[in-house]
């Protein structure tokens, strides 16, 4: 299903972009008219911001929370470095691809300059801003719970890198100190909204690649012959929201992975191998063999990775880009000792299949 690119995050410029006239020379400026209800409109549809001005950190800084827009503005840049630096490493930051910023900024030298580095990045002049709530690939078709709170999610993420930067010890160790509980359950028409958003915006992390809509995940969602699951996570700082899906397709030998896909933000948190080992452990307690669909589009190298790293072996390609991968499940492994998985199912009754963090194995709660 073919759908117009979103952009993620817009990198905003200060001094006459934010605001009228240059704040160095002039202390007293004054939000340009409509920017702070454009701005928190877009926050509210998802849309993440971010600062890259050449600037005094702590005057413009100050400023922003005198005009009461600090809070909207996640890993800002604020120097006298090229815009282009500044650009990669908010791009690396929040882990999105190039092509998902939008640089705005009132200096055509500026935009020049980053668009000659990042030849992907989407730039607008700012004279143009007051167009932003009409374009096309800031409108997402659903606002769902977990856009909305987006950028507090990131939020979260940053205190939980800056712990994990003062950390003293291994990896492992302090993975354990975050508390992470990660629970899987069937979709319910509930989740499709979101489900519909995670296939649309996961590049990187998208087995396939393929994106669905509301209504073909409906379909799957009520088909007897395929499972569609969904997955979420939270830890001591906060939830993650919903950050994985899986479709199996369900034949009379075999579970067939249709579909794999994890959010990039929980990239480095090993939730994706505990999806694919819930998947694998799945398909041996019923007795089939699992294959998987892979399809290179360029960017999601990393499950391609998870794959063979889990102990898939490549089964057939059609020289394309297209893959099956086969899993023979006679090993399958525990789930990392530092997550707390929850299996929801009717069957498990209402607080479901726990996997404690110390056994690895199931202790079902009714």
């Amino acid at each position: 299903m073919e759908r117009k690119k979103e952009i993620k995050c817009i990198v905003w410029d200060l001094d006459h972009t934010i605001w009228d006239h240059v704040l160095l020379e002039t202390p007293d400026v004054q939000l340009r008219p409509w920017i702070k209800e454009i701005i928190e409109t877009l926050d509210r549809r998802g849309i993440l911001h971010s600062i890259a001005s050449k600037n005094d950190y702590g005057a413009a800084w100050g400023k922003l929370e005198e005009l009461g827009l600090e809070q909207f503005f996640i890993y800002p840049e604020i120097h006298w470095n090229a815009k282009s630096s500044s650009i990669a490493n908010i791009q690396r930051n929040i882990n999105i691809g190039m092509d998902a910023i939008l640089f705005i900024d009132d200096q055509e030298f500026e935009l020049e300059e980053v668009k000659a580095v990042h030849p992907a990045v989407n730039c607008l002049h700012a004279d143009r801003y007051i167009s932003l709530l009409d374009d096309p690939r800031l409108m997402p078709r659903f606002i769902t719970a977990d856009s909305a709170r987006r950028r507090q999610m990131y939020q979260q993420d940053y205190l939980r890198k800056r712990a994990e930067e003062q950390y003293q010890g291994p990896s492992e160790q302090f993975l354990a100190t975050l508390g992470m509980k990660f629970t899987i359950h069937p979709a319910t028409e509930e989740d499709l909204q979101r489900a519909e958003e995670l296939t649309v915006r996961t590049n990187q992390l998208n087995a396939t690649g393929k994106t669905y809509s509301y209504d073909e995940l409906f379909v799957l969602m009520h088909s007897t012959e395929h499972q569609l699951l969904v997955c979420e996570l939270e830890d001591k700082y906060g939830t993650y929201g919903k950050i994985g899906l899986v479709l199996i397709h369900m034949q009379e030998t075999c579970w067939r992975l249709k579909m794999l896909l994890m959010s990039c933000r929980v990239m480095s948190r090993g939730a994706g191998s505990v999806l694919l080992t819930y998947v694998m452990r799945e398909a041996k307690g019923h007795v089939k063999t699992l294959l998987a669909d892979f399809r290179d589009t360029g960017r999601n190298r990393m499950m391609n990775i998870s794959y063979r790293f889990s102990g898939f072996q490549e089964e057939s390609s059609d020289g394309e880009g297209n893959y099956v991968f086969r899993h023979n499940l006679q090993q399958v492994g525990n789930f990392p000792k530092y997550i707390e998985v929850r299996v929801l199912t009717e069957s498990a009754g209402p607080r479901g299949e726990v996997y404690g963090l110390s056994s690895g194995n199931p202790e079902i709660y009714r």
